[in-house]
Order: structure tokens, then sequence, then C-alpha cells
């Protein structure tokens, strides 16, 4: 068990307790929890590329606790009132697709290799900074339309690009394997 391991179970861990926060109206205290998770996101991987601490476990770890993460605070923020319906299917539908494609791949014994695009790890920094952004708002009255605006129009866009890049880069991969076999 490697410390980037242990950093993201802590930020597995932490998903419901952010949602309950938002849940029960703590938008402060989900607010630095989320903020918390989402630097952590980016410790873990510096630590485990930094110090040679890349694992198997922490190839599949990390971006499963970024879906959970990503898509609890996401239906969370639109039960609360803070984020729009069709994001919140934009994003649940990205990560559904990815999570499905590589499960179909290993039922069918063609797994495919989780590697992240850059496109991806782009769209995960905006929803992050757009999930912020929302619950700042909540927490602290901080309203500045234009960036909301802007970060829930580029955050659905880089989910929609980033969405079909994996899904030619698995239909690749499908296509490949058949070749092969």
């Amino acid at each position: 068990m490697t410390l980037p391991n242990l950093i993201t179970i802590a930020r597995l861990l932490g998903v419901p307790v952010v949602v309950w926060l938002i849940a029960d109206g703590f938008f402060a205290a989900a607010f630095w929890l989320f903020m918390l998770s989402g630097i952590s996101d980016g410790i873990d991987g510096y630590i485990a590329r930094r110090f040679d601490m890349q694992s198997e476990l922490g190839a599949y770890l990390d971006p499963i606790a970024d879906k959970a993460l990503m898509v609890a605070v996401y239906l969370s923020l639109l039960f609360a009132g803070l984020m729009p319906l069709w994001l919140v299917i934009a994003v649940t539908a990205r990560d559904l697709l990815i999570v499905g494609a590589v499960n179909l791949s290993w039922i069918m014994g063609r797994p495919v290799e989780i590697r992240p695009f850059f496109i991806s790890k782009a769209t995960t920094v905006f929803q992050i900074v757009t999930a912020a952004t929302l619950l700042g708002k909540a927490a602290y009255g901080v309203r500045v339309v234009w960036l909301e605006n802007g970060m829930i129009v580029a955050t659905a866009i880089l989910t929609l690009l980033s969405a079909a890049a994996y899904l030619l880069a698995w239909l690749r991969h499908m296509a490949a394997a058949d070749r092969a076999s």
C-alpha cells in the first residue's frame, strides 16, 4: 500500500461526507472538503510519479475515486438546486460510458489499458473548478455570473470532447482486438 494509494482511498472515503455536507446545507465545509479532495488528486499523482510509487491498484483506484467524487458532487449540487440538470447528465453519461467500455472490454476478454488523455485531465480540472465555483457561491454568496456560465459551458464542451476521445480510442482498441483474433 503506497502513500498515493492511501491518499486516493481517503479521497474516496470523503465522497459520502461531501454529499452529506451538501445535502444538509453545510456548503462552506463541503467547499473546503471538496477543494481538499481536488488538490489531493493532483498530489497523489505527483507523489506516485516523482517517487516511483505508481501501482496497478492506483491506476484503477484513482479514476474510480475521481468519478465517484464528480458524479456524487454533481448530483448533490443538482438536488441542492445549484447545478444544471443537462450538465449533470453529460458528466454522468461520460463516466458511465468510460466505466461501461472498460468493463465490457474486460468481460469480452479484450481488456483495455486505462490511460488518461490530456483532454480527460483538462475535463477533470474544469469539472472540479465548476463544482468549486458553484459550492463557493452557495457557501460565501460570491457570485460571478460570467465565470459560472463560462465554467459550465467550458466543462460541458470538454466533457463531450473527452467522451468522444475515449469512445474513439475504445472503438479502435476493440477493432484491433478483432483483427488480432
